[in-house]
């Protein structure tokens, strides 16, 4: 049985979280460990959940509106000028997925949106190439498909997706 306790990221944690990471792609994009700091420096929720050996084995980061954040799918969500919280990745590892550290992830993210004024949370799922597993778990966590874009320059098509927080 996992043994589990979520946290806050620390600068600590940039190593664990990066190479937690990579080793989800292409699920997600592949990071460097300076990329995932200044990642991590925007976010204003940063979680990672850890085994009893105190291993990263899940982390969550997201980024409240108004960030000087340049990822496509960010802007995007921007630009819709609806009050929203971004969830920018998340990622669990093979020995904690069916544990529910995914859905106490999101809930928190939930709760911080709820008190910061935001309507929706916002995520975005990679449809090329696939990621149905996630598009599944975001389905069931009741998140609509708004549309979907292309990025990185055509090599990944991604569906945006919104929840509300009410």
């Amino acid at each position: 049985m996992q043994n589990l306790r979520m946290r806050i990221m620390r600068a600590s944690d940039v190593p664990a979280v990066t190479e937690l990471n990579n080793s989800a792609y292409p699920a997600v994009t592949i990071l460097t460990e300076e990329e995932m700091a200044n990642l991590f420096a925007l976010c204003d929720i940063s979680l990672v959940a850890t085994n009893r050996d105190k291993q990263v084995t899940a982390f969550l980061l997201s980024i409240n509106m108004g960030k000087p954040y340049e990822s496509e799918n960010y802007r995007w969500f921007e630009e819709r000028g609806v009050r929203h919280q971004y969830i920018d990745r998340v990622v669990v590892s093979p020995s904690a997925k069916g544990t529910g550290v995914g859905r106490a992830l999101y809930e928190s993210v939930f709760e911080h949106a709820r008190q910061c004024g935001a309507n929706e949370v916002t995520a975005e799922i990679n449809v090329r190439p696939a990621n149905p597993s996630s598009m599944a778990f975001h389905e069931r966590l009741g998140f609509q498909r708004l549309s979907e874009q292309e990025t990185k320059g055509g090599s990944i098509r991604v569906a945006l997706l919104a929840r509300s927080v009410y």
